[in-house]
């Protein structure tokens, strides 16, 4: 059954549910931030279009600076005006921020423990036909690293608004995680989000498998447990979108009920999401968990379905790795 709590959206398993880009969560919850506190700033490194920046610059002119093709510049610049006071966002390509600019995110930014916002957009292979070069499948890893660093996926649109407000108003640095792809809209305006919650989406009684997802892949962990779910095998989703601080509590509450772990991310299946969690359990419950990811691997052009299918990250995929599970233990 579907965890009636959670509140999410009545066409959650319908063909027609909305879809919206997570980076479009973006554009709307800065401008609600930028409304909230006078302190909110958006720096851009020559992509306001593709990250939705340009939905700030039009609202808050005087409060958008663009940098140009200087993302060292950027993050550095970010840094000083937080040590001032303001709240900055700075925003491209997660292959560039945090991907070039990671010594100055490292050193500038959480090595201060400054209030800088980092936006990576296009993360992932559902960047589509870009290619590898575009495709960043390294950043959670990356960021997770850093000390005094919380690092957020959004869901869907809807929450991706919820976090960029929660981050504008949290103290410390934060990485926020967004897609291009038009992805399904499984939550509402009621919906909860708090930093280091995980959410209960899908529940029955007596779980062979508790599976945690982070980011879009929440919605197909979700299909995944209902066709499970037909097939008699009973499983848990938790929606995991702050991936640091995990939310230890819940997570290890629904590991010793199932006994068996799935998780699932837009990312190498080393260092990410489920890495985060392997090391939970290891030191305070072990149990058999399946870690699903980017192979160690790059990504290629395609289509964003092409390619969640063809690194085992679609629904079918999720099914099988469930059944493999359970036959194991």
């Amino acid at each position: 059954m579907l965890n009636t709590h959670a509140r999410l959206s009545s066409k959650v398993f319908s063909d027609d549910i909305p879809r919206a880009a997570t980076r479009d969560g973006f554009g709307t919850g800065v401008v609600e931030a930028g409304k909230a506190d006078a302190q909110v700033v958006v720096l851009c490194a020559d992509l306001k279009e593709s990250t939705r920046a340009e939905v700030f610059e039009h609202e808050f002119p005087d409060r958008f600076i663009e940098v140009g093709v200087a993302e060292q510049n950027m993050a550095a610049l970010a840094a000083g005006m937080a040590a001032a006071g303001k709240i900055p966002f700075i925003t491209s390509y997660a292959v560039f921020n945090p991907g070039r600019n990671y010594e100055q995110i490292r050193t500038t930014i959480a090595l201060n423990q400054v209030k800088v916002i980092v936006c990576g957009m296009h993360a992932g292979v559902s960047v589509g036909p870009d290619g590898a070069t575009h495709q960043m499948l390294e950043d959670i890893g990356l960021m997770r690293m850093l000390p005094h660093m919380t690092v957020i996926a959004p869901g869907d649109a809807e929450e991706a608004e919820k976090a960029v407000r929660a981050a504008a108003a949290s103290t410390g640095p934060v990485y926020l995680r967004f897609g291009r792809a038009p992805t399904p809209l499984f939550t509402t305006p009621a919906t909860p989000f708090h930093i280091g919650k995980a959410l209960l989406l899908f529940s029955l009684k007596n779980p062979q498998i508790a599976i945690f997802s982070t980011g879009a892949q929440s919605y197909t962990a979700l299909l995944a447990a209902r066709a499970l779910a037909e097939e008699g095998i009973a499983v848990t989703v938790h929606h995991v979108p702050t991936i640091k601080p995990l939310d230890a509590p819940a997570l290890l509450a629904a590991a010793k009920s199932a006994g068996r772990v799935i998780t699932l991310e837009e990312h190498q299946a080393a260092g990410g999401f489920g890495s985060a969690v392997a090391e939970l359990l290891s030191t305070h419950h072990p149990v058999p968990i399946l870690r699903l990811g980017v192979a160690d691997q790059f990504g290629q052009s395609g289509t964003p379905e092409e390619l969640l299918a063809h690194y085992g990250l679609d629904v079918p995929s999720v099914v099988r790795a469930a059944h493999a599970l359970v036959r194991a233990a």
